[in-house]
């Protein structure tokens, strides 16, 4: 999906989020990701990855889990603007997605993908592919994560699993979706923000 998808759902001189443009891949430095919690017409946390100068974007109902036996449901959404891994706020009702956003975890990652002979791949060629590997270094969460694209019938929507690798930073007693729910950028939970909005 790209990201004149982003553009066209949204109208800019009524929402705070960032209109962005895709920009060059920036060198000499890891790729960031963010998780963004957003209460739309549902709860969910959204699960971004940087790659060809986008957010390569998947919601994920119920957040990210630091135990390998989970198997979290998610699916794909528009790329969005780099400059999101930045944005908190509420959208305004009447908007695509409207609802209050927080930015729960980000950090920068490492890409692990390969490809069936093990060769390292981009993340762009391992979405093609159907299945994508990373660190994560959070400041919530860590560790390897796999997103796996599940198969699908003709006219369905495409949807995938993010899963926690066994590694050191697997914790099946940990639960940061419920125990850590505020914003790593203002310390402020999703209620909290509409709160101070007067929503």
């Amino acid at each position: 999906m790209s990201d004149a998808e982003y553009r066209r759902k949204r109208d800019f001189g009524r929402t705070p989020e960032p209109k962005g443009s895709r920009s060059k891949k920036r060198e000499g430095r890891w790729p960031l990701f963010v998780i963004q919690q957003h209460a739309a017409t549902s709860m969910h946390f959204d699960f971004r990855l940087e790659a060809e100068g986008a957010l390569k974007s998947w919601a994920v109902p119920k957040g990210p889990s630091t135990d390998p036996r989970d198997k979290r449901l998610a699916m794909p959404t528009e790329d969005h603007p780099l400059e999101y891994v930045d944005f908190e706020g509420v959208i305004p009702e009447g908007e695509y997605g409207a609802g209050p956003v927080i930015v729960w975890d980000r950090g920068v990652y490492e890409n692990r993908s390969v490809d069936k002979r093990g060769r390292e791949i981009t993340v762009s060629r391992a979405i093609e592919l159907g299945s994508v590997k990373v660190y994560l270094h959070g400041q919530k969460i860590s560790g390897g994560f796999a997103l796996v694209r599940m198969g699908r019938k003709p006219g369905e929507r495409e949807s995938w699993l993010l899963v926690k690798e066994r590694d050191a930073e697997a914790d099946a007693r940990r639960k940061p979706v419920s125990s850590q729910p505020e914003s790593v950028v203002s310390g402020r939970t999703i209620k909290e923000l509409l709160i101070e909005k007067g929503s």
